[in-house]
């Protein structure tokens, strides 16, 4: 199977006060299926940036990004929303759960978004999160969630649609060492477990260490 991300001669400058800044200059990539390649880079290397231009969530970047094959970067909105919902699964640093929603909840409606039966999004939703060591908090709102909890949920709602790619931005950097472990030993065991592949953004080597595969970005230049 071909590559289910495939970045080529990716840039990004911005311009200001008269100064242009490159923030990204001719990235390549790939991710294969079910690989999980950590992109370690320090803050400001460009990481959130190569992110943000992978997931769709951002313009004005030049080059190709495929996704399952599909040129991604010249879609309109309209295909970039479906590429998103369809193929991608998202975990940021924060895990911006909807506060007026539970746990499960929050897990059933990318699903339903997807125009998924409620009765099988609540499965779904409920199985995730009983993987991840949620049975027990599966109606409880993220203000009753531990951060370490919250992030787990913000990791089942990313997997929720079976996405082929999840991008995760410092998906651990709000908690505290032995919380970080243990999330993204559970993460990993999820995504592997999944069939999905991932690309996660981090300057922890030591997290960086427990992937597939690592390459570096510095000053907007990857090392693969």
């Amino acid at each position: 199977m071909s590559d289910v991300l495939k970045v080529t001669g990716l840039t990004r400058s911005f311009t200001q006060g008269g100064v242009t800044i490159d923030v990204l200059r001719g990235v390549d990539l790939s991710v294969g299926p079910g690989e999980i390649v950590a992109l370690l880079g320090p803050s400001g290397s460009g990481k959130s940036t190569l992110l943000q231009a992978v997931g769709l969530l951002e313009g004005g970047f030049e080059g190709s990004i495929l996704i399952g094959g599909e040129e991604a970067a010249k879609l309109d909105n309209d295909g970039r929303t479906r590429v998103r919902r369809d193929a991608l699964g998202f975990v940021y640093q924060f895990h911006h759960l909807l506060p007026d929603f539970n746990a499960v909840e929050n897990v059933i409606l990318p699903q339903m978004i997807r125009d998924a039966e409620p009765e099988k999004a609540r499965e779904r939703a409920e199985s995730l999160l009983t993987s991840l060591g949620l049975g027990h908090r599966l109606e409880h709102r993220p203000s009753q969630l531990s951060g370490g909890e919250q992030q787990r949920v913000a990791v089942a709602r990313a997997l929720a649609n079976q996405p082929m790619l999840v991008l995760a931005d410092e998906p651990t950097g709000n908690l505290d060492e032995r919380t970080a472990d243990v999330v993204l030993a559970e993460f990993l065991r999820l995504v592997r477990g999944e069939g999905s592949a991932a690309l996660v953004a981090t300057h922890n080597e030591r997290l960086a260490a427990k992937m597939d595969r690592i390459v570096r970005l510095h000053e907007g230049v990857l090392d693969n």
